[in-house]
């Protein structure tokens, strides 16, 4: 049976959701999510959303930090654009029902209570206390299930697009459609549409140390290169400077709103150490500070530094930050009168799958929206902030272009999945090591400070591992967790490239051999495409 729909939406985050709350005006819209439909990426932000809404601010003044942060490699015209619809998606999103959190403090202008981050030259950032992404995906969420032409489908993990090239076809190639492991009932289904809409997220979970959700594996990414589109910049991974240390917390964030709000790093020995790195000290742009802090580690052998909020007031971080607050208190830590341990952990992919600033693709028919692509806003680093506003612009974006010129549904039988000969696994292990080897060899070799030598030793044996993976595939039935394993090793071969590809350090990419930034390089994107 094929599953036949206006609109397919491959994820559940911001992205996804506001595209398809705008999209099913005009049609039927399922969106496919491998997991429950709050579990995403958006859900687990706590800083917020930055966009100018400060009498103090300005588009300029938004503009030029996020060019700064972005090292010279950001589209300038997709910045402007992106920050200066910024604001409407914000009442948008008001509007559906989203509570930003209101001025408290002692001075402060009626309205909003607008946050500080690092990179930041003004008080920008738009927060439900710590937990803005949680507010954000309630509210969408709501809306989704009241509108009778969304369709969630929860727990369908998707396997592949199915494009017209794949089916061997002449002419343009299109996307189709997608097959999806059903898990609810162990089977393959085929759903089909003219429009679909990748918005799966990042690649936190290629990393052995990540502040993202389980479900961060790539699987847009992989899909979308596998289907021949391009890629682009995925050597640039954002590690969050600040994840907490603890042997049981597990991806926990210290958003880097505690920085904003006053908290300072120290080093193992409780001595302040970002001056030396940068002017804006512990609010020093996020590359910069996580190889600070990687840098004092590896001097001292600490497996840890410090952040440091107890100069304020307990009362005020408990209000400003109570998630944070409760989750280390849990853990035997009062923030309010101790520093917090804390660790680089890979935390956003600013590179994905290449499109413009409506979300299309060079796919007729797919289109990705949030960080699984890559429009050119965050060019070589990330601003703080900037993702949740960069989905929510890009999705209304791609909304509007679709819904002004829909495109007519392609005269093409879709093929049921084929299993083949394929039979249950009998050898586990062999995907559970596979997945291990793969985020620790990440780790090691293709983390905050590279080298040429250490990515090449990655390189050649994660060709080994696809193999294996390859053959593994092909043999056995499909399940999740061997889906997840073969989207991260194909989203580490991507990584790996890309950064081989780049003879300089820029942004997130810092490579010993290259230490320098090379003007020839400013504005080249490293694009890669699969032809086979």
């Amino acid at each position: 049976m094929i599953h036949q729909y206006d609109f397919l939406v491959l994820g559940s985050g911001i992205a996804g959701l506001s595209f398809a709350l705008k999209a099913a005006g005009r049609g039927r819209v399922a969106i496919i999510t491998k997991k429950h439909r709050a579990e995403s990426n958006t859900n687990y932000a706590q800083g917020g959303i930055a966009a100018v809404i400060g009498k103090d601010d300005s588009f300029a003044s938004h503009v030029a930090d996020t060019l700064e942060a972005g090292a010279g490699l950001c589209r300038e015209a997709v910045v402007r654009t992106i920050v200066e619809e910024g604001p409407a998606r914000i009442q948008e999103l008001i509007d559906l029902g989203v509570k930003f959190s209101e001025a408290e403090r002692q001075g402060a202008e009626p309205g909003f209570d607008l946050g500080m981050e690092g990179g930041h030259s003004a008080r920008r950032i738009l927060h439900a206390k710590d937990t803005t992404g949680r507010e954000v995906e309630r509210a969408l969420l709501a809306a989704v299930a009241s509108h009778p032409n969304i369709r969630v489908f929860e727990n369908f993990f998707a396997i592949d697009l199915i494009t017209t090239r794949k089916l061997g076809l002449a002419g343009t190639n299109r996307c189709v459609g997608v097959y999806v492991l059903m898990d609810a009932v162990g089977t393959v289904g085929t759903f089909s549409a003219p429009v679909v809409m990748l918005a799966t997220g990042g690649c936190g979970k290629v990393y052995l140390y990540t502040t993202n959700p389980d479900i961060a594996t790539g699987d847009g990414v992989a899909m979308a290169y596998r289907a021949g589109a391009a890629v682009a910049n995925m050597e640039f991974i954002q590690f969050h400077p600040t994840c907490l240390y603890h042997p049981k917390a597990k991806s926990f964030l210290i958003s880097e709103a505690v920085r904003g709000e006053g908290g300072v790093l120290r080093n193992f020995a409780g001595q302040e150490f970002m001056e030396k790195y940068h002017a804006l000290k512990s609010l020093a742009p996020r590359d910069i500070v996580a190889r600070a802090i990687d840098t004092e580690m590896k001097r001292s052998g600490a497996e840890h530094v410090w952040l440091d909020i107890t100069h304020k007031p307990a009362r005020f971080v408990m209000e400003r930050f109570p998630n944070i607050y409760q989750t280390c208190l849990k853990y035997g830590i009062d923030i309010t009168k101790e520093p917090i341990p804390v660790v680089p952990a890979a935390h956003y992919q600013c590179g994905g799958v290449v499109t413009n600033v409506d979300g299309e693709t060079d796919i007729v028919g797919l289109y990705a929206v949030g960080e699984v692509a890559c429009t050119g806003l965050h060019g070589a680093n990330r601003l703080a902030s900037n993702s949740l506003l960069e989905a929510v612009v890009c999705a209304h974006r791609a909304a509007q272009r679709i819904l002004a010129e829909p495109p007519a549904r392609a005269a093409v039988d879709v093929p049921a999945w084929e299993s083949r000969n394929a039979h249950n696994a009998d050898e586990l292990v062999v995907v559970s090591h596979n997945w291990d080897e793969i985020r620790r060899l990440m780790w090691d070799y293709v983390g905050i400070v590279r080298t040429n030598k250490r990515l090449q030793r990655a390189q050649k044996r994660i060709a080994n591992l696809q193999e294996e993976i390859l053959e593994y595939y092909w043999d056995f039935v499909v399940t999740s967790d061997l889906l997840e394993l073969r989207n991260i090793a194909t989203v580490a071969e991507v990584i790996i490239a890309c950064a081989l590809q780049r003879p300089e350090s820029r942004g997130l990419n810092f490579n010993l051999d290259y230490p320098q930034a090379d003007p020839a390089w400013a504005q080249r994107e490293t694009v890669l495409r699969r032809t086979s």
